[in-house]
């Protein structure tokens, strides 16, 4: 038992590279994580179907342009409808 603990002297100062050979780990998959998977969209496996920002489909735009003033609530409501005939926003109902 006494010569499994007996090193001749310790561990040596190679000891303190673990720990920093496990910092580099850690360090490399957080910044390939964040460069890839946690940048919003996905990184290289998002879906390639619609490149648009979410916020411009135009029920968001006319939206947007009611809210800012552009366009005064008739118009917001005549526009909404035409949209809604155009896009569909509820697709259920008889055939």
């Amino acid at each position: 038992m006494q010569t499994l603990a007996d090193w001749h002297g310790g561990p040596g100062p190679w000891i303190l590279f673990f720990p920093l050979i496990w910092a580099a780990v850690v360090t490399g998959v957080v910044t390939v994580l964040r460069r890839t998977v946690w940048r919003g969209r996905g990184g290289p496996w998002r879906a390639m179907g619609d490149t648009r920002p979410a916020g411009d489909s135009p029920l968001a735009v006319l939206g947007r342009r009611f809210a800012s003033g552009e366009i005064d609530e008739d118009e917001y409501w005549r526009r909404l409808s035409v949209l809604d005939e155009q896009f569909g926003r509820t697709k259920g109902g008889a055939a």
